[in-house]
């Protein structure tokens, strides 16, 4: 009887999990939609010169240490003209708590200046107006527009959108213009003003830039940098929106 060769087949791989960079960013979005409903800009203002000054001032800086000073500050300096009136030293004494006082209250100066100059004493609600201002960038400005006059412009990309974006698989880049508009590529134009706050509140409160808390992300099982060590040399989703 001859020799009987049994062939076995190799054993099934199983395939990874499905990959989450395929999630759609329309599927994240409404999951995280539905872990922040009421996400909202945080800094306290009355009006659109109080955000303007109270964004200038959140740059390195938490908005619950910004709002911290802002009341006693806008009680004493009601409007634009009441800055630049101030006696030398009086508004970096107010400012002094946040860190980069003496840039930020020179950065507040100058813009009150510009306002009462060219713009009757009133923010504009045009973005390139916006970023004539000292201490004024695209970010600044969006967050301006969007909050103070319902302009949706763009999208203000912060640390906590920076870190999200580039997570979620959304973009590959580091520059915040360019992720910028990477996002806009991806949502429609009546989501632009929520997609900061929604962001902003997940990366602040859940998805944090040292320890997130994946066990409370509703997203975690769509989001690439849950799988990110597992895959070697794993790189950004192509997402496309629902």
């Amino acid at each position: 009887m001859g020799l009987m060769l049994f062939m076995h087949a190799p054993p099934k791989v199983r395939p990874p999990p499905a990959a989450a960079p395929s999630a759609s960013p329309g599927k994240v979005w409404r999951r995280l939609l539905r872990q922040h409903p009421g996400a909202t800009i945080e800094l306290q203002f009355r009006n659109p010169v109080e955000l303007l000054v109270a964004v200038i001032l959140s740059a390195q800086c938490t908005d619950r240490r910004v709002n911290e000073v802002t009341p006693a500050l806008f009680r004493r300096f009601p409007g634009p003209a009441d800055y630049l009136a101030a006696a030398p030293g009086e508004l970096e004494r107010y400012l002094h708590p946040l860190g980069f006082f003496r840039q930020k209250s020179r950065f507040i100066r100058e813009s009150m200046a510009r306002l009462l100059a060219n713009h009757q004493g009133r923010v504009p609600d045009r973005m390139e107006d916006l970023l004539q201002l000292p201490g004024v960038g695209r970010k600044t400005a969006n967050v301006i527009l969007s909050n103070a006059f319902g302009v949706a412009a763009g999208i203000a990309v912060d640390t906590h959108v920076r870190r999200l974006a580039r997570r979620l698989g959304w973009t590959a880049e580091t520059d915040p213009d360019k992720i910028e508009q990477d996002l806009l590529r991806l949502f429609p134009k009546r989501a632009w003003p929520r997609v900061n706050h929604v962001l902003v509140f997940h990366g602040r409160y859940i998805c944090r830039a040292r320890r997130p808390d994946c066990g409370h992300c509703q997203v975690r099982e769509l989001c690439p940098s849950a799988l990110a060590d597992a895959r070697p040399g794993g790189g950004r989703a192509s997402v496309q929106v629902e």
